[in-house]
């Protein structure tokens, strides 16, 4: 079991940064990829970044790159996002979230190979 709980959310305005940490605890992360997943209100979730926990590899969707860096630190178990020039889009529930890749070890697209999940934390960005 990997338990993970996100922090870092609250009410920004636009151009604004945020930061938000997942803190993961429970059986070790070796051989895990961890992503951050969005919610926004009437939409689907989608992965926004990922990272391969062993080899630092980084996912990031397409239309968020450049504004998001993803990073881990393997002494405190945690996995960061930054987010910078945050837009009103972005506002939504953003969950932490592991789960263990195929053999050929390609970070996971789809969220529903991500199977721990955290609780989610709120980033709501005022225009």
């Amino acid at each position: 079991q990997v338990q993970l709980e996100e922090s870092g959310g609250g009410l920004v305005q636009a151009g604004d940064s945020l930061r938000l940490s997942c803190a993961a605890s429970g059986r070790p992360l070796r051989s895990f990829v961890l992503g951050w997943i969005r919610q926004a209100p009437g939409q689907e979730r989608e992965l926004v970044a990922a990272i391969n926990w062993d080899d630092g590899d980084t996912y990031y969707r397409n239309s968020l790159r450049g504004r998001l860096t993803i990073s881990r630190d393997k002494d405190k178990n945690t996995v960061d996002l930054q987010m910078d020039s945050l837009k009103s889009e972005d506002t939504a529930v953003y969950y932490c979230a592991a789960g263990q890749p195929d053999k050929r070890g390609d970070i996971m697209i789809a969220e529903q190979a991500y199977e721990y999940w955290g609780q989610g934390t709120q980033v709501t960005v005022s225009s």
